[in-house]
């Protein structure tokens, strides 16, 4: 059995959490391996990288890899500005995966599939820890290989991990025979993806800042053609960490991005329906009805061109199988971390100051950093991620006073509430809706509505 000691961290990941935990690592003088499953490093960053973040600059650039950068002679932009997710990935994590130090040991197209103990399952206990891990590796090309690691650091994120658009956390009756007209995530609205939305009604599912992003676009698209309209609707009915707390925000595009979007309901441009839980979809004359229930009572919206799901995210749990972790038994995210960011209890998701001994497992050696730690839980920033890697690294290296000395300060949201009280609008829970915009009937279509 190879010296675990001799052997790299494996660090499954290459956006900036896990590019941040190769350069905390590189200066620990630690050997370290960076597996990257797109094709370029920041793969899931430049899946929004239309999306301009409300955080600035000066919050998403880690200490240790902005040493690395700036011994290269790389000019840092403006702390004050604010990039867009392919800005972020060119002028930053393209840039710091071709440094000198990061170049040799980041892999692009190679696919962790599976982590585990070499030559043990996750039921034997003897000497596990004095195990090297193993890392099932696929490469593009179909073909598998076997590495091993003294200790992995899981930075995979959960962007390739949408929910569905049923409300039970399983797809809706009809979901994925109409996959080609249900998206996920953040298109691009005004873009390359403009002609799908165009002089078309979408509806848009979600409270978060990702449906924020995608209703805003859809109303400048419809400021300029004609027909193009939107509605809006929410599983749960208090959105005040959507809407934020506007000048409050200690992150102005946060609070404005929850102005913005309020603007737009209370100017009646937007008709929302809050509480809607999904249960299928299905054509109707060739578009699209979403039945589910609003306080429990039947209801059905549409008709609709497309249909935007944007309800969050959830950790690739397969990948893990043979590892011993311990997660919060219903947001999957460290267990240590539940209770702080439960969105059934806080309205703003921050979190205090934690790292290595928060976001490590049962199983010696192994731990859960970036938006991943965080499970289901939304509101996640970079800053988070940082300090995590940075005490994790620190760990590894055997400095646990280092490791232990966490320190983060992240930036208020300006509405915070550990009581999720409805806060329904005027029209009772489903506010100021046009009948043609929330629910189709006979007239209307053609179809039947079930009772």
């Amino acid at each position: 059995m190879p010296e675990r000691s001799s052997l790299p961290v494996a660090v499954i990941g290459a956006g900036p959490v896990g590019l941040a935990a190769a350069a905390h690592l590189v200066a620990r003088g630690l050997p370290v391996r960076v597996y990257e499953a797109g094709s370029e490093v920041g793969a899931h960053v430049r899946a929004w990288g239309h999306v301009r973040l409300f955080s600035p600059w000066r919050y998403n650039i880690d200490p240790a890899a902005r040493a690395l950068l700036e011994a290269e002679g790389w000019i840092a932009p403006s702390d004050d500005g604010f990039p867009t997710g392919h800005e972020l990935a060119d002028r930053y994590l393209a840039p710091l995966a071709a440094t000198p130090e990061l170049a040799p040991v980041v892999e692009t197209g190679a696919r962790v599939t599976a982590v585990g103990r070499l030559g043990m399952d996750k039921a034997g206990s003897r000497d596990r820890a004095a195990r090297p891990f193993v890392l099932t590796v696929t490469d593009p090309g179909g073909g598998i290989r076997r590495d091993l690691a003294r200790a992995v650091i899981d930075a995979s994120g959960t962007w390739g991990q949408p929910n569905p658009l049923g409300a039970g956390g399983l797809p809706a009756e009809g979901e994925a025979d109409l996959a080609d007209r249900i998206v996920t995530g953040i298109p691009d609205v005004l873009g390359r993806e403009r002609a799908a939305y165009a002089g078309r009604t979408t509806l848009v599912v979600g409270a978060g800042h990702s449906a924020a992003n995608v209703l805003l676009d859809l109303a400048r698209l419809a400021d300029g053609v004609e027909g193009t309209k939107a509605v809006w609707a929410t599983r749960g009915t208090d959105l005040s960490r959507v809407y934020g707390g506007g000048e409050a925000d200690e992150l102005a595009g946060r609070g404005d991005l929850g102005t913005r979007l309020r603007g737009l309901i209370e100017g009646g441009r937007l008709p929302l329906v809050r509480g809607f839980a999904a249960s299928s979809v299905r054509e109707c004359c060739g578009r699209l009805l979403v039945d589910g229930t609003v306080a429990g009572e039947p209801r059905t919206l549409g008709p609709v061109d497309r249909i935007v799901v944007a309800t969050g995210q959830r950790p690739d749990l397969d990948l893990t199988r043979e590892v011993r972790l311990d997660l919060d038994p219903w947001l999957e995210s460290v267990r240590a971390l539940g209770p702080l960011i439960d969105p059934n209890l806080h309205s703003c998701g921050s979190v205090q100051p934690h790292g290595h001994r928060e976001v490590s497992h049962p199983e010696p050696g192994f731990y859960t950093v970036g938006i991943k730690s965080y499970g289901r839980a939304p509101t996640f920033l970079m800053l988070t991620g940082y300090e995590q890697v940075r005490s994790v690294a620190d760990a590894l290296a055997g400095d646990l006073a280092a490791a232990d000395d966490v320190r983060l300060t992240l930036p208020q949201t300006g509405v915070c509430s550990t009581s999720r009280a409805s806060h329904a609008g005027s029209g009772g829970c489903c506010g100021p809706v046009p009948a043609d915009a929330q629910t189709a009937d006979a007239a209307g279509c053609g179809c039947g509505v079930p009772a």
